[in-house]
C-alpha cells in the first residue's frame, strides 16, 4: 500500500505500522529533508529518485515528493471501536467519494472520535487516496468494516450507543442532549441515509439550513454534527 504526501507520510512515520521503504525526490529540503531524518532515524530504507519516478508510481501525481510503501491498511473489528462513557464513533452509510471520506477521517480524529465505521459493500475503503486526502489522520483512527451498516446499528444500540441518523427532516440537532455514548450515521452524496437505517436510529437529527441550497456535503454535516457534541459534553 502507498501513502503519497509530506504530512500524511509525517503522520505515518509516528506510528508503528511496517514501511518497507521510502521513495523521496533528488534534493530533498524542508519537510522532505525531515522526512528522510526521521526515517533513517528508524532505519526505514530510504531511496532518492527522480521526479519522474515518483511521478509514474503516483496514484495522482500529487505525491509532494514522497511515497512510503507499507503493508496493507488494517481494519479493526466492529468492538475494538466500543468505548467508555462519552464515546463517540461514525458510521458511514454509502460514503462512496474518497474525498469525503478522507476529509470525514481527518474530522473524527481531530473531534476525538473512537472510530469510523464503513461498510464492507457500496462504499468508499481506506486507500492510498483517502490516507493522502485525511492529511494523516488515517493512520490515527480506528476504521472498522461491517458486513452493513444496519448490522452496525443493532451492535452499537446493544453497547449502549445512542445512535443518531444525520440527515433532513429530523429534529433540530441544537435542541437534543448529544451527552453519553453517540454513534452518528452520516449518508452518502446523493442518497443520504438510507430508509431502514434511519428506522433503526434511535432519532434522526438535522442541521438547520438557512440559505437557498438545501443540502451540506456529508463530511461538512459531520463537522458540524461532531463539534456540537464536543461542545455539549464540554458544558456537561
Amino acid at each position: 500500500m502507498k501513502t503519497e504526501g509530506r504530512n500524511a507520510v509525517l503522520e505515518l512515520l509516528k506510528t508503528d505500522k511496517n514501511i518497507d521503504k521510502i521513495l523521496l525526490e533528488r534534493g530533498a529540503q524542508g519537510t522532505l529533508g525531515k522526512i528522510f531524518a526521521e526515517a533513517r532515524a528508524k532505519n526505514i530504507r530510504v531511496q532518492f529518485v527522480d521526479r519522474a519516478v515518483l511521478d509514474k508510481e503516483s496514484a495522482e501525481r500529487r505525491h509532494q515528493g514522497v511515497i512510503a510503501y507499507t503493508t496493507d491498511y488494517e481494519y479493526r473489528e466492529l468492538h475494538d471501536l466500543f468505548g467508555a462513557e462519552n464515546s463517540l464513533i461514525v458510521v458511514c452509510d454509502g460514503i462512496e467519494d474518497v474525498h469525503n471520506l478522507g476529509a470525514i477521517l481527518r474530522v473524527a480524529e481531530c473531534a476525538g472520535a473512537d472510530g469510523v465505521v464503513i461498510p464492507k459493500a457500496k462504499g468508499a475503503t481506506v486507500t492510498e487516496a483517502v490516507i493522502r486526502i485525511s492529511a494523516g489522520a488515517a493512520e490515527h483512527i480506528k476504521v472498522a468494516k461491517v458486513p452493513s451498516v444496519n448490522y452496525a446499528v443493532d451492535e452499537l444500540k446493544r453497547a449502549g450507543y445512542w445512535v443518531y441518523a444525520l440527515e433532513a427532516g429530523g429534529e433540530d440537532i441544537y435542541e437534543n442532549n448529544l451527552t453519553g455514548k453517540v454513534a452518528l450515521v452520516v449518508g452518502g452524496e446523493d442518497s443520504g441515509v438510507k430508509r431502514l437505517t434511519k428506522e433503526k436510529c434511535d432519532k434522526v437529527l438535522s442541521i438547520p439550513l438557512f440559505g437557498k441550497v438545501n443540502s451540506l456535503n456529508a463530511s461538512v454535516a459531520l463537522g458540524i454534527a461532531v463539534y456540537e457534541v464536543v461542545r455539549a459534553r464540554r458544558n456537561g
